[in-house]
């Protein structure tokens, strides 16, 4: 069963958020990525025969709530304050907090304000624990690389918006989906405007010290084929978490729960499962 929540994120922007599954089921959030939706996720439907899917619109995307403002974006209380309305109001019990591409952003907001007290582990998904002049050296393969910058999505001229959507969502596949998947890719992320876009992306963050502040297990996927999050940026993150373990998908680039479905699905149960599992008994085995 799919339910359909609008819950009040940071600044009353309203959020759409999809629910899937068992509710009394242990939760996973997936949150999506740069000019996405939760739509990114169909192929993570199976999981919510075992878990509680939560997938959520972010501000500024699908089906939720658009205000213009670059203060609504460009730093890390919105979308830290977004994840947090989201676990409070549907009263979720220490769910594991996942996120792809800037949505592995988020998930370093939420850990930067709130820490990883309420959560059962996190996951970065072709994702990165700095933005901007923080980045590893190896994030220039991505300034030179004009469908993966993807400048053209800033723009206000359709055409030229339109045209670098286009390659951008090219850019997120290694294994290129089928004309209906990029089709439908390309429409949701043009619901995102041009303002949004700049203000989300363009960010200079360092949460170094946050990773390493964050004892839950944490979880870090990424691509062989990787052009917008190269390997670096996961290496990076695996140096910083502390109870870290990395997982490459061989066969995918940006988008590894697409690509890859079947093997990130279970990949992600079996992480999942053990962060769910019961902290042994002080002094017993469990």
């Amino acid at each position: 069963m799919n339910r359909k929540h609008s819950i009040t994120g940071h600044g009353g922007v309203q959020l759409c958020v999809h629910d899937l599954g068992p509710e009394t089921a242990p939760a996973i959030i997936l949150v999506h990525g740069w000019s996405q939706c939760h739509l990114s996720f169909a192929r993570q439907a199976a999981l919510a025969e075992g878990f509680r899917l939560i997938l959520p619109d972010l501000r500024g995307h699908g089906q939720s709530d658009k205000p213009l403002g670059p203060a609504c974006y460009d730093n890390s209380r919105p979308w830290a304050e977004d994840m947090q309305a989201i676990i409070t109001s549907l009263a979720l019990d220490a769910p594991l907090l996942v996120g792809w591409s800037m949505g592995g952003w988020v998930v370093m907001d939420y850990l930067e304000h709130f820490g990883d007290a309420a959560l059962a582990g996190v996951g970065l998904i072709g994702s990165s624990i700095t933005t901007g002049a923080h980045l590893p050296p190896a994030a220039a393969k991505v300034r030179n690389d004009p469908p993966a910058k993807a400048v053209g999505m800033y723009s206000e001229d359709l055409a030229e918006n339109l045209a670098a959507v286009q390659a951008f969502v090219s850019v997120c596949f290694h294994q290129q989906p089928d004309a209906g998947t990029l089709a439908q890719a390309v429409g949701y992320n043009m619901l995102v405007p041009p303002q949004v876009r700049a203000a989300a992306r363009l960010r200079q963050e360092d949460r170094r010290a946050v990773a390493e502040a964050t004892v839950k297990p944490a979880w870090v996927a990424w691509g062989a084929h990787e052009r917008l999050a190269p390997a670096e940026m996961g290496q990076q993150a695996l140096a910083h978490f502390p109870n870290a373990e990395g997982q490459i998908y061989h066969n995918s680039g940006h988008s590894p729960f697409w690509e890859e479905a079947m093997a990130f699905n279970t990949d992600l149960a079996a992480f999942a499962t053990r962060c769910f599992a019961p902290s042994p008994a002080p002094g017993g085995k469990g």
